[in-house]
Parts: structure tokens; C-alpha cells; sequence
């Protein structure tokens, strides 16, 4: 009893103290509320590489003399820093795009509740003080359609996966519509084999998942000759059919947390051809944004090089002659026009530098099409 007692008090205690931890970070936050509100009319420099620096440093010497350890301390500080600035970001792009920070944002995603595509929605749209409603589609294209009719306000659209590559459907989606892209996320994509219970994997007869999920998956299923592998329409669709069939036999290729949210069991961690695995998504508007000069950020173009020798090598140099860092470059079959391409361009610079649009005016001299996709706040080495 007397044991009981004592886990009871200590319980007590760890609640008490996560209650301060919350009041903290909420005093912190509003200094952060303060800071962005001096930052937006003036062009202060939003992220601080040595001051952070400075302060990882600091948090893991004091870690050290409180008996905290020094590296879960550091990377839980590096979390809140990363946290601040995104939220300083949006704050900014807010105030110059006249965008309400209060009214209902409805985002559309390509999947169910689970989904990689909703885990880059919830992490982009985190900081807002909107509320948010996530919308899924069946597919990509009809993502696009309910952003164009208004039926939503923004959608996210996968683009590029670090084992599997492009997503081709997301590319040409962008070519034919006329939305813009108004930001970008990267998630770390860790796929799981998850079943009805705890069965042996030898009495799985089906495996379910989205392609792209398939693809980054093959030398784990290539070992599985016992197995049937079956394209699904997305991963956490796939994670809830195995719930609503309620079949043994079956399984899917889906994140921990479809398979926390759909009640499954996780038979296998980590079957991604790489463990490094993550996917590249964009934020997509009917509306472009203007992003203020402080904030870091990339513009993404789609181009036809003109046709005659060296055309494509030329755009490439205007890029270099004007400093654009290219931080993507992806070809696609240009519709109607059989062995000629687009070529879909991301680099580093914003649409409303003068530099920037210099080059871009040089660069048409070389292309028989540019389209400007958008510019919009970069993320860097987000793993």
C-alpha cells in the first residue's frame, strides 16, 4: 500500500511539473509573438545561425550541470528554435499577404486520415492560429480541382521522394493548372508493415500500399515470395482496408501512426529500401505569395528549352551567371509534342528580387515556354 502511495505522489509530482514546462513554453511563445511583430515592418534578420548556435551550446553546457543529457537537451531546443522561426515566417507572410490569421483554413490532401500527405499538412499549417480542417482526396487531381473551385483553401501535393524519386502525376498536375506554389515540406517517410494482430508474417498472403510506398519498399518485399503485393489507392487507405476487412492473412505498408489510428499491429519497422526516406511536398494556392526579403526562399519554374543546340545548357548558365544556387531540375514528356520536354527548375532566390527577375527576363530568351510556379519560403536540410 505504502508503495502505491508513494507512485501516487510521484505521479502527482511529474504532472505538476509538465504543467510548468507547458506554462513555460507558453511565456516563451509570447515573447516569440512579440519578436515577430518588431520583425514584419522591418528587415531584421529572421534566422540567426551563430546566436543559435550559441544558444544549442549553451543549453547543452547547463544540461551537463543539471544532470539533463546534453544531447536529448540540445536536440529538444533545436525543435523549439526550428519552431520560433516557422512561426516568425508565418507571421510575416501573413502580415505583407494580408492573410487572416483567424478565419477556418480548409486543406485538401491526396489520402485518409494517416497519411504521409497529412503529416506534411499538419506540420506545415502548425503554426497558424487558424483553426484547420484537412480535407482527403482520392487522388492528386482532384486535390487540385477543389483548390481551384474554392472548396478548399490550399492543398499538398508530394512531389519528390529521396528512394523513389519524382512524383510524376504532382509535376504535370502543376504544368496544366494555374495554381501557385506557396510553400513546401519535407517529412521523413518510415514506413511499417502493419497487420489485424500479431501474426507471423509467414501467414501473410496480402500486402497492400500505395505505389510510391511499394517502390521504396522492394528489397524488403522482394523477399516475401509468399506474399501477394497490390497498388492501393494511399498508404493509411490501405492501413484501414486491413481494419475493415478484418482479415489475418492480410497486411499493409503504412506510417506508425496510421497504424496507431486504425487500431493495427506493427509487424516490421523500418522496411524502406533506405532509412534515410523522406518526401518533398508542396503547399499549393489559386493565389501567389509575395515573401519578404528576410525569409529565405526558392522559386520554381517550368521552362521549354528552345529548340536548337545548347539551349537547355544556356538557361543553366543564366542561372549561374545571376547566382541562383539550381536546386532542382526534373523533365517531363511535354503533351502533344512527342521527344520534346519540360523541364520543371527549382533555385534558390525570390521572384521579387530585381536580380531575380533580370534573370528570368534573360532566361526566356532561351525557352520557347516559362511559367512561374511560385516563390515561397525554402526548407533547408530539414533532416
Amino acid at each position: 500500500m505504502s508503495e502505491q502511495r508513494d507512485l501516487k505522489n510521484i505521479r502527482e509530482e511529474l504532472d505538476k511539473i509538465d504543467s510548468e514546462i507547458l506554462e513555460h513554453l507558453a511565456a516563451r511563445q509570447r515573447v516569440i509573438n512579440e519578436t515577430a511583430g518588431l520583425k514584419k515592418d522591418r528587415k531584421a534578420v529572421l534566422r540567426d545561425p551563430v546566436r543559435e548556435h550559441e544558444i544549442l551550446n549553451r543549453i547543452g553546457q547547463k544540461a551537463r550541470t543539471t544532470g539533463v543529457d546534453r544531447y536529448f537537451a540540445m536536440d529538444l531546443f533545436r525543435r523549439i528554435i526550428d519552431y520560433s522561426v516557422r512561426f516568425q515566417t508565418d507571421y510575416i507572410l501573413d502580415h505583407h499577404n494580408l492573410r487572416s490569421r483567424e478565419s477556418m483554413l480548409k486543406v485538401g490532401f491526396q489520402g485518409t486520415d494517416g497519411a504521409y500527405s497529412q503529416q506534411a499538412l499538419l506540420s506545415h499549417f502548425s503554426s497558424r492560429s487558424n483553426d484547420l480542417e484537412s480535407v482527403g482526396f482520392e487522388t492528386f487531381r482532384e486535390v487540385v480541382e477543389a483548390v481551384e473551385s474554392e472548396a478548399i483553401d490550399y492543398g499538398v501535393l508530394p512531389v519528390e521522394n529521396t528512394t523513389a524519386g519524382s512524383i510524376n502525376d504532382s509535376y504535370d498536375l502543376l504544368n496544366r493548372g494555374n495554381l501557385s506554389i506557396v510553400g513546401e515540406e519535407v517529412v521523413k517517410v518510415e514506413h511499417c508493415l502493419v497487420a489485424l494482430d500479431n501474426v507471423p508474417i509467414s501467414n501473410i498472403r496480402r500486402i497492400m500500399s500505395h505505389p510510391q510506398a511499394i517502390a521504396q519498399c522492394m528489397d524488403y518485399l522482394s523477399k516475401l515470395h509468399h506474399c501477394k503485393v497490390e497498388s492501393y489507392l494511399d498508404t493509411a487507405m490501405a492501413a484501414r482496408k486491413v481494419r475493415e476487412d478484418a482479415d489475418l492473412s492480410q497486411a499493409a505498408i503504412s506510417s506508425r501512426e496510421a497504424a496507431r489510428l486504425y487500431g493495427l499491429t506493427i509487424l516490421r519497422e523500418g522496411i524502406a529500401n533506405q532509412k534515410e526516406n523522406y518526401t518533398r511536398f508542396v503547399v499549393v494556392s489559386r493565389k501567389a505569395i509575395t515573401v519578404d526579403s528576410q525569409i529565405p526562399c526558392k522559386t520554381s519554374v517550368i521552362i521549354t528549352a528552345a529548340h536548337r543546340k545548347g539551349a537547355l545548357a544556356s538557361c543553366l548558365n543564366v542561372l549561374n551567371e545571376y547566382s541562383l544556387n539550381l536546386t532542382k531540375l526534373e523533365s517531363r514528356p511535354q503533351p502533344g509534342t512527342p521527344w520534346e520536354y519540360l523541364f520543371y527548375l527549382d533555385f534558390e532566390g525570390n521572384i521579387s528580387n530585381p536580380s531575380v527577375q533580370e534573370a528570368l527576363a534573360k532566361l526566356k530568351e532561351f525557352t520557347g515556354f516559362l511559367k512561374v510556379l511560385g516563390s515561397y519560403p525554402a526548407v533547408f536540410n530539414k533532416q
